[in-house]
C-alpha cells in the first residue's frame, strides 16, 4: 500500500486546514483565510497535474481545464445554482480533456506538451472572441451563498482538495499506479505487458481535468469575475506543474507540501516585497530544484534511508 506511506502527514495537513477558520487568528484572520483558500485551490490543481504526469505526459493544458471549469460554472450558476454549476463546469473541462486526448494521446513528451499548449491558446482565443463569454471585457460571476460566502468559499476549495487527495491516494495505492508507472517508463514495454497505454493516459487526463475544472469553478465564484487572460493563462498551467516539482513528483504528499509552502510564500512575499517579489520567489524555487531534485518530500526519504 505505497500510497499510504505518508498517510499520517497527509491527514495532519488536511486537519490543520479544516480547523484553520476556528483558530484565533486575530486581525490577520481575513488575510490568512484568503491565503488558505488559494493554498487549497492551487494544491488541488497541482495534484490534478501530478495525476497526468504519472503517465509521463507533460501537460500544459491544465490552464485550459481550469478556464473551462471556471467559465462553465460562471455561465451556468445563474440558471442551475452553485453546486450543480460547479459539477457541470467540471464536466465541461472533462469534455475538453476528451477532445484533447482523442487527438493527441498517441503523442508523448515534448510533442504532447506543445499540443496541449496549443489547445490552451485556442481556448483562450475562443474565450476572447465568443460573445457569451464577455470577450476581452470579461464575465461577471454572481456571488453565491450571500453573506456566508467567504467561509463557504474556503470550504468549497477544501472539498476540491479532499477530492483531489482521495483520487491521488487511490491512484498511488491501486494497480492503476503500476499501469501509470509502466506507461511513464516505456510505452513499448507497457504494451508488451498488456497495459492499455492510451486508456491509462486518457483516464489520467480525465481525472486531472475534472479536478482542475472544479478548482476553476470555485476560483471564479471567489473572484466574482473571469477574464480570458487570467482563467486560461499559461501562468496557471506553469503553477500547476511547479508545485509538484517543488514538493515531490508522483506522490500525494509532495504537491500538498509544495502547495502549502509555495503559495503561502508567494502571498507573503507579495505583501512584504511589493516590487520584485517574483525575483526572490524565483530564486528560492531554483535553489530547491537544484539541490532537492526529489522535492521537499525527498528530505523525508533521506532521513528514512
Amino acid at each position: 500500500m505505497r500510497g499510504f506511506n505518508h498517510l499520517p502527514l497527509i491527514l495532519l495537513f488536511l486537519l490543520l486546514f479544516a480547523l484553520l477558520p476556528f483558530l484565533p487568528l486575530g486581525v490577520w484572520r481575513a488575510f490568512l483565510l484568503d491565503v488558505g483558500f488559494f493554498v487549497l485551490l492551487f494544491t488541488a490543481l497541482a495534484l490534478s497535474w501530478d495525476l497526468v504526469a504519472r503517465t509521463g505526459q507533460l501537460s500544459l493544458a491544465h490552464g485550459a481545464f481550469f478556464g473551462l471549469g471556471a467559465y462553465g460554472a460562471g455561465l451556468l450558476a445563474p440558471q442551475v445554482g452553485t453546486l450543480p454549476a460547479l459539477l457541470l463546469g467540471a464536466l465541461v473541462a472533462g469534455a475538453g480533456a476528451l477532445t484533447l486526448g482523442s487527438v493527441t494521446l498517441r503523442l508523448h513528451g515534448l510533442y504532447f506538451a506543445i499540443a496541449s499548449l496549443a489547445f490552451s491558446e485556442v481556448l483562450r482565443t475562443l474565450a476572447l472572441k465568443l460573445p457569451f463569454t464577455g470577450g476581452p471585457i470579461g464575465l461577471p460571476v454572481p456571488p453565491p451563498f450571500a453573506g456566508t460566502w467567504p467561509l463557504a468559499a474556503y470550504y468549497l476549495s477544501f472539498g476540491v482538495l479532499l477530492l483531489a487527495t482521495a483520487l491521488s491516494l487511490w491512484a498511488e495505492a491501486s494497480p492503476f499506479r503500476l499501469a501509470q508507472a509502466a506507461t511513464r517508463q516505456s510505452e513499448t514495454v507497457a504494451r508488451v505487458l498488456g497495459v492499455r497505454v492510451v486508456w491509462v493516459k486518457l483516464w489520467s487526463l480525465l481525472l486531472g481535468s475534472w479536478v482542475a475544472g472544479l478548482a476553476g469553478g470555485v476560483y471564479g465564484m471567489k473572484t466574482l469575475f473571469l477574464s480570458p487572460y487570467d482563467a486560461f493563462s499559461l501562468g496557471r498551467a506553469v503553477e500547476a506543474l511547479v508545485i509538484p516539482i517543488f514538493g515531490g513528483l508522483y506522490t500525494t504528499l509532495g504537491p500538498l507540501v509544495g502547495g502549502a509552502v509555495l503559495v503561502s510564500l508567494e502571498q507573503a512575499l507579495r505583501l512584504w516585497i511589493k516590487e520584485g517579489y517574483l525575483v526572490v520567489y524565483g530564486a528560492i524555487l531554483i535553489l530547491v530544484i537544484l539541490f532537492l531534485p526529489r522535492g521537499l518530500v525527498g528530505i523525508l526519504g533521506r532521513r528514512r534511508g
